[in-house]
């Protein structure tokens, strides 16, 4: 897969807005200082400044990220420079984000804050979360379509997700495998001996696995009150990013008039007079994807039918586009941590 990053970066800085802080570069920038390369360096192309590393209210859009990346790429001296950086994390340079998991009352109830509020993050990967049996597994795409800069994307933001893992959890986190798309690097036994665990290159997927067991142990820094707290400062911080787009809106329009029938991103697309290709590309220019879309129609269709009718589960499931109840009930379930019925009741 190749890229054209003039192509790219052009419609990230036409179509997305400097949203995010610059909370978790730091850590970019500190190896490349080791490395004796200064912050001007690394900052050429992106119109940001220096001094603004330093700035509470600077903020950087995805498409100065990417650049960033890109000129870390071009200038470091080590060919594993994103694991290094990731592993220079701390707690704060996640901000109230990080402090938000810390004080969760177990680690799977930090797990599902942090993906529910990943977005204040800013990552460059799209990232989910599931369990398989005794497995959970944090799962990523590549929805940038990044080309020759996934590698260090994925070892940035992979190794940054571990630290905190780490800082939340305050003991080795029980990885047992990491799976990747992109072919094997010569410096492959960095990511085990960071990992701990089997690494698989060129792999369909992008995943990392570990023993869901430890989702039921207690956070060693739980405290009620200052989780309430932060979660409440990170939802106010999700508000404050990008409006709705356009786009979006058209999205939202067109699914809410199907009755249903939810047109999937190919005849949305063609709705549009363009290509999924495109569709795809512009929603992830403004930090957004397809799916997310429609789910969040459903969600809200569902929430809305199940306070204000008397439908059954079943009526409001292919109300909402799910051709099996069962199914819908899952969906739900991920949506709002509540089965339909225990809503419904509540």
């Amino acid at each position: 897969m190749s890229l054209q990053p003039l192509v790219v970066t052009r419609e990230f800085d036409e179509k997305a807005s400097s949203a995010h802080s610059m909370l978790g570069l730091r850590a970019v920038f500190a190896e490349m200082t080791e490395q004796g390369i200064g912050a001007s360096a690394l900052l050429q192309g992106t119109g940001l400044r220096a001094e603004q590393l330093d700035d509470s209210q600077a903020r950087v859009s995805l498409a100065q990220k990417i650049t960033i990346f890109r000129n870390v790429q071009r200038l470091s001296a080590v060919p594993d420079v994103g694991l290094r950086a990731g592993a220079r994390q701390r707690l704060s340079d996640f901000g109230v984000y990080g402090y938000a998991l810390a004080s969760s009352r177990t680690i799977g109830d930090a797990v599902l804050l942090g993906i529910r509020h990943v977005r204040l993050a800013g990552p460059v990967l799209e990232k989910r979360f599931r369990v398989e049996g005794s497995r959970g597994i944090f799962e990523a795409h590549d929805f940038l379509e990044l080309g020759e800069l996934l590698p260090l994307a994925t070892e940035f933001w992979f190794a940054s997700s571990l630290k905190l893992c780490l800082c939340v959890l305050e003991a080795p986190f029980p990885s047992l495998q990491l799976l990747l798309p992109y072919p094997r690097p010569a410096y492959a036994e960095a990511y085990e001996r960071m990992f701990g665990c089997e690494v698989r290159f060129d792999q369909p997927v992008m995943e990392w696995h570990f023993d869901a067991a430890v989702l039921a142990r207690p956070c060693p820094n739980a405290n009620p009150i200052t989780a309430d707290l932060c979660t409440q400062f990170c939802e106010r911080m999700l508000e404050n990013l990008p409006d709705e787009t356009e786009l979006s809106r058209q999205i939202r329009t067109a699914c809410l008039n199907s009755r249903g029938d939810f047109p999937t991103a190919d005849e949305m697309a063609a709705r549009m007079g363009m290509s999924v290709r495109s569709l795809h590309r512009r929603l992830a220019g403004q930090g957004q994807r397809y799916q997310d879309i429609l789910d969040d129609v459903r969600r809200s269709l569902a929430v809305e039918f199940l306070r204000n009718t008397s439908m059954s589960v079943e009526q409001i499931a292919g109300r909402v586009g799910f051709s099996d109840a069962s199914n819908f009930r899952k969906a739900f379930r991920k949506w709002t941590g509540s089965t339909p019925a225990s809503y419904r009741q509540a």
